[in-house]
């Protein structure tokens, strides 16, 4: 390679990398108001501090399944968003954020079903919200995995609806003059049942409590409205934060930036470095490092695949230098996640998908390093997209740093168990993938390449021993942090019996190897179902419901997770299959 194409390929590479910085940039005002900088407020929402932009971004992920969306031919942005729903619940009303897919319950609200229309806002939906939640009442007490089709849309759209009706009663009560007639009533004899009413349905907690103070001491607008009530001092935060509210209703974009400020200041001065750490998450949230990452390692792959037909010495290693830029990308979103959470890497299942894509590209970078061939290149970016792909839904469901349950609330094993096996499913992933690089490989090419082939072997092979060592050590760990937590070290927990099958499957495809009963192309057939036992015990066991694992139940991802099984299962047929095998033709007769 000329030092010409090196340039143009590590320069696209650094290309990326400004782009990826561009998305961590603050937006700009919404009609003059700085909405990112109401965004940053700090707020206790789920038992851990966060900025008021992480509860936007994640309550319309969950309402929305996206963070922003078009009304009034203009994108609204989650801070604009809440902030309507906030102060202005009547405009918010009126914005189409629901998202309704089911023909039934589209039915049950009185709408024809449509092509391009499956989108409602909370004016639709208020007239029939009693039969909604009459429904979703009598569906609620049948286990989610029974549920039909019409119980578990009905549920999902009432916990969504209820999300939004508690969130536009956090602040005011909807449809009441503001936050600051509420200051005015004070004393007034219905002033406590309002406040009640507040303080029951408010989704989260805005005014901090002076400095040193845990979690336990921030309040909600209706706990600090009552405490005043019954003659405790006005919170600092009530009279900055009822401004907000008029002058943001008023249009009066000045005003609400300067009392911002003045909001900000009680702030820093009742919790030092809180609005710190939510300003920094704030920068996280704004630059979706896993999102980009997951972009790149996209062009990556696409990249690789075009050098296979056209000027291979120039886009190969370019493929390379943008599958490296995806990698800083996702480790420093990593990185990023560990400052910001005070945890390890893993901590849920989203971030387990984060880890295992990380991962299996570092092995692929090392991989491809060690043979030049754009086979590393090519496995790494398509389990990093793929892995990522997967975090992206399933961070659809809320809040991805939530607070750790009580069974998991151990930094050490987090650091040793967790992880350990969590590099387990990565290596094993890889060598799945390795081993369908070969197969597609076997019968694209045109003609054999007996040395490429001997690579791809030899890659899945050490990834396999590789995997094996760190699926075995983590089930062990897991057994000691079993034994402190439960006291037993084994219990045949349906978790359990998914990290053992990881170790034992890898185990049997290297002593079949070893022993001669399988070569190069059954050793490739056994990586591929190392996928599927992989992916079983990942995520196949949250399904069931069951053991002292089921904290992380789930049901919705089935039939993906079928789907993927099945193709695992037509790929290991193409594996085995001889090379070109429809263009053979039988022998003629004599």
């Amino acid at each position: 390679m000329t030092f010409v194409q090196k340039y143009l390929a590590w320069g696209a590479g650094a290309l990326a990398l400004i782009i990826a910085l561009v998305f961590a940039l603050p937006t700009g005002k919404a009609r003059g108001f700085d909405v990112s900088g109401f965004g940053t407020l700090p707020i206790l929402e789920g038992g851990r501090v966060k900025p008021l932009d992480s509860l936007a971004r994640n309550s319309l992920l969950v309402i929305h399944s996206r963070q922003g969306f078009r009304h009034d031919n203009r994108v609204v942005g989650p801070d604009e968003w809440i902030l309507d729903v906030l102060f202005r619940p009547q405009v918010a009303d009126q914005q189409p954020i629901f998202v309704i897919d089911d023909p039934d319950v589209i039915g049950l609200i009185g709408a024809k079903q449509t092509k391009n229309r499956n989108y409602f806002s909370f004016a639709d939906l208020s007239s029939h919200l009693e039969e909604i939640q009459k429904q979703a009442t009598n569906a609620q007490p049948i286990p989610a995995q029974k549920r039909t089709r019409f119980q578990s849309a009905i549920v999902n759209l009432f916990d969504r609806v209820y999300l939004y009706y508690k969130l536009r009663n956090t602040l005011q009560l909807a449809g009441s003059p503001g936050l600051g007639w509420e200051l005015q009533s004070l004393g007034s004899p219905d002033a406590p049942l309002r406040h009640q009413d507040l303080m029951q349905l408010a989704q989260f907690r805005m005014l901090p409590p002076p400095g040193g103070a845990g979690p336990d001491g921030w309040q909600n607008v209706g706990q600090a409205l009552s405490a005043s009530q019954a003659g405790a001092p006005l919170h600092p935060g009530l009279i900055p934060l009822a401004k907000l509210n008029a002058a943001y209703v008023a249009n009066d974009a000045a005003t609400f930036n300067q009392t911002l400020r003045d909001m900000n200041a009680v702030v820093s001065q009742l919790t030092p470095g809180a609005l710190a750490h939510a300003s920094n998450e704030v920068v996280f949230n704004r630059a979706q490092p896993f999102f980009v990452g997951l972009s790149i390692y996209f062009v990556a792959f696409l990249t690789l695949c075009i050098s296979w037909i056209y000027k291979p010495d120039l886009l190969r290693p370019t493929a390379y230098a943008l599958l490296f830029s995806g990698a800083i990308v996702h480790t420093l979103g990593l990185a990023a996640r560990i400052i910001l959470q005070g945890r390890p890497p893993v901590t849920n299942l989203y971030s387990s998908a984060i880890f295992v894509g990380w991962g299996a590209v570092i092995l692929g970078l090392i991989i491809e390093r060690m043979y030049r061939k754009g086979f590393g290149t090519a496995v790494a970016a398509a389990a990093g997209f793929a892995s990522l792909i997967v975090a992206q839904n399933l961070g659809t469901e809320g809040d991805t740093m939530e607070m750790m349950r009580a069974v998991l609330d151990s930094n050490f094993w987090l650091a040793t168990h967790v992880v350990t096996i969590t590099i387990g499913y990565a290596g094993t992933f890889l060598a799945g993938s390795i081993a369908i690089a070969y197969a597609l490989r076997k019968h694209i090419a045109a003609k054999p390449d007996a040395e490429a082939e001997k690579a791809l072997v030899d890659m899945a092979y050490g990834i396999i021993c590789f995997s094996l060592f760190f699926s075995f050590v983590g089930t062990v760990l897991g057994g000691i942090w079993a034994d402190q937590s439960w006291g037993r070290f084994w219990g045949w927990d349906p978790k359990e019996n998914g990290a053992l099958l990881i170790v034992l499957w890898n185990a049997i495809i290297l002593h079949t190897r070893l022993g001669g009963y399988v070569r190069d192309r059954g050793l490739m057939v056994m990586a591929i179902f190392g996928n599927i036992i992989t992916a079983l015990s990942w995520f196949g066991v949250n399904m069931l419901g069951v053991g002292l694992h089921s904290y992380g139940f789930m049901d919705k991802a089935f039939a993906a997770l079928t789907l993927f099984c099945l193709s695992q299962l037509l790929l290991m047929g193409i594996c085995y299959a001889p090379a070109r095998f429809w263009t053979q033709r039988p022998p003629s007769k004599a």
